[in-house]
């Protein structure tokens, strides 16, 4: 099944569970990361706070790509990593394909440089009311999160 749903700039996205529906070769990954029962978001200097994520660098895979991105976003070394989808967004200059993940993270490291962002940030519970929330990116006021975080739901994670 795919759901089809616009994101939060009205681009038209198509989300589905399904192995690589969109590409076998993703340049982008998105994170949903968890630590001893809390999410594991990045403070993103720019945006604010979304769970990690970002570009397939060269001559990587789409899960090398999501390991470093925690890594290098939130210090987070994972204990596991388990695929749940791929969404595609057919945006106003280009298209997107990205994987989503879900993350166990085994531990945290400290970190001189966070990259793009200010580090780890450790929340109980996602807020419900993202899409008027200042403090999170716009990656977190769409129906990826809503559909991913019930597809955990329903598998126990």
């Amino acid at each position: 099944m795919t759901y089809v749903f616009k994101d939060y700039y009205r681009n038209e996205v198509q989300l589905s569970f399904e192995t690589d529906p969109f590409s076998t070769n993703p340049k982008h990954v998105w994170i949903i990361c968890k630590y001893q029962d809390q999410w594991l978001l990045t403070h993103h200097r720019t945006r604010g706070l979304e769970f990690p994520g970002g570009n397939v660098e060269k001559g990587e895979s789409a899960e090398e790509a999501a390991k470093r991105e925690v890594m290098e976003e939130t210090g987070g070394v994972l204990k596991s990593l388990t695929y749940i989808g791929q969404y595609y967004v057919d945006g106003k200059r280009d298209y997107i394909i990205k994987n989503v993940y879900f993350g166990e993270i085994a531990y945290l490291t400290d970190q001189d440089d966070y990259f793009e962002t200010h580090g780890p940030v450790l929340i109980d519970e996602l807020p419900n009311n993202l899409k008027q929330n200042d403090q999170y990116s716009f990656m977190m006021k769409d129906d990826v999160l809503v559909y991913c975080l019930d597809y955990l739901a329903k598998s126990n994670r």
